[in-house]
């Protein structure tokens, strides 16, 4: 669906993120947590390609989302400048959303750096429909570290490690998760950030007899499926590459596998 989203807020949460929040009724009514938009950040041909952005929050009942995103390159910066009152041109909802329904009823989420953006829709989700959450997150310090009260505030319970200790505790996320599955091992573990991070929840949790689901992130042109430019070697189907925007972003534990291995 192509439609305009009006700024309602725009605001650096930390060092090079921001938070953004539109009035978009007609992407608020149908978007699901895992799914994604894709903007247009001027309405020239500079930067010419869309910039495909998870939803962090879905509030249909005020018909809202909100976007989570850091600055990286051109187009996200013009994009921080961006200001309340401002219409973006919006393709979206876009891609396959998270799966909430599997046997039992706690669920694990480990995100990396801005890999909480779209956790949060999904923790949100699931304590709706009655679901314990635990949120472990990760990132290379603290000023890194993301939302982590906003999803106590939600009745999440959480964990943070950064790698220089300089937050939570000193260690990989992937080492709270190790602990986790010891000592109380969820029904169904979600994860998003860092490709190498994902790689090690998948393996940690198939090893335990844990399944769950990755969200990945590609560079993308047109974000319908039609440009291949997404399609990644880390999800393979029938011997055929699979498509981030199209068939993601959301992929199974058992889709995904490591480069070389089939």
């Amino acid at each position: 669906m192509l439609t305009y989203g009006e700024i309602q807020k725009n605001e650096a949460i930390a060092s090079n993120c921001f938070l953004m929040k539109l009035f978009a009724p007609e992407i608020a009514k149908t978007a699901k947590a895992g799914q994604f938009v894709h903007l247009k950040v001027t309405e020239g041909l500079d930067p010419l390609l869309r910039r495909p952005i998870s939803l962090h929050d879905i509030s249909p009942e005020i018909r809202t989302i909100s976007l989570l995103y850091q600055v990286r390159g051109k187009g996200t910066e013009l994009l921080s400048l961006k200001q309340p009152g401002e219409k973006l041109n919006l393709l979206g909802p876009l891609g396959n959303g998270f799966n909430l329904e599997f046997p039992g009823n706690t669920a694990t989420l480990v995100g990396g750096g801005i890999g909480v953006a779209p956790l949060y829709s999904l923790a949100k989700s699931l304590i709706k429909d009655g679901k314990r959450v635990r949120v472990l997150i990760g990132a290379r310090t603290k000023e890194m570290i993301y939302q982590a009260e906003e999803f106590r505030s939600l009745g999440c319970a959480v964990q943070c490690a950064t790698d220089d200790g300089s937050f939570g505790k000193k260690a990989f996320v992937t080492e709270l998760l190790e602990n986790e599955l010891k000592n109380e091992k969820p029904n169904f573990v979600y994860t998003c950030g860092p490709e190498e991070m994902m790689l090690k929840v998948v393996d940690i949790c198939l090893n335990h007899g844990v399944t769950g689901q990755v969200s990945l992130e590609a560079y993308m042109g047109c974000g319908i499926g039609a440009c291949l430019c997404c399609t990644t070697e880390l999800v393979s189907s029938t011997n055929m590459y699979s498509k981030v925007c199209k068939d993601g972003p959301v992929f199974s534990f058992e889709e995904v596998r490591r480069h070389g291995n089939s």
